[in-house]
């Protein structure tokens, strides 16, 4: 069993890129419907307000730290995590794996061209995947039933939601063995990445914990506020929970 720790309120498996790897194909092998989540620092800030998400969270079978922040943050208060397991990479990653053990794979979100390109992407790369089905994600409430039948009706062995947080993991939460699916994961925009529509930050950037500022760039209208009130929250957060840490000792 792996070791999960606690920080800023939101559980966390500390876990790498390949012991995650690893025990996703444990629970395909399982066959017991499971849920990973990944979380960064709008997540945490999102937690504080939102106790359903926090008990989503909570409930899952792998919790990720998909932010550099958060490895800053861990090892700040003395519980490091070992290091950042993206959505894109851990998804990228496992659709490889997908390939190589014949594993059916359904993707659900984003828009009909985006996800539709990235799956043509991944036929190319890996020429043994079999894709389950697929469907967007902008569907009406009335639709969903029927998604969540599709998807049961599939027989997928992996499922990767690319809605927004956190109607992501409310979906896959409220649906889980009602799918059926062994492996379940709400990627964001990570379908975007993938498909090539949206440019991921250089590597540098996202060493430094500056990917949110790489997608400030390219949304600079959209994204400023969310990205100016989230980071001082977080900070805010991890000074407050460093405080206590330190007193805490004394």
């Amino acid at each position: 069993m792996h070791h999960r720790i606690s920080l800023l309120g939101c559980p966390i498996d500390a876990l790498t890129l390949s012991e995650t790897m690893a025990e996703v194909e444990r629970i395909i092998t399982s066959r017991k419907p499971s849920q990973h989540c990944p979380v960064n620092a709008s997540v945490l800030v999102w937690l504080q307000q939102d106790n359903r998400l926090l008990d989503v969270i909570g409930q899952s079978a792998i919790v990720n730290a998909d932010g550099q922040a958060l490895i800053w943050a861990s090892r700040l208060l003395g519980m490091p995590l070992p290091e950042r397991v993206t959505g894109p990479d851990l998804m990228e990653n496992l659709v490889g794996l997908a390939a190589l053990k014949n594993y059916r794979v359904y993707f659900l979100g984003a828009m009909e061209e985006v996800v539709q390109q990235m799956i043509d992407v991944f036929k190319d790369r890996y020429s043994g995947l079999q894709v389950a089905g697929y469907h967007h994600g902008y569907f009406l409430p009335g639709e969903e039933q029927h998604i969540v039948d599709s998807i049961r009706n599939s027989q997928a062995d992996m499922l990767f939601v690319a809605l927004s947080t956190p109607q992501k993991d409310y979906f896959i939460n409220s649906h889980l063995n009602e799918m059926r699916v062994p492996f379940c994961m709400g990627v964001g925009g990570t379908f975007d990445v993938l498909a090539g529509k949206v440019k991921r930050a250089p590597m540098w950037m996202q060493q430094a914990g500056l990917e949110w500022f790489h997608r400030f760039l390219q949304e600079p209208h959209r994204m400023w506020k969310r990205y100016l009130v989230t980071n001082t929250v977080f900070l805010w957060l991890v000074f407050r929970a460093y405080i206590l840490h330190k007193f805490s000792k004394r």
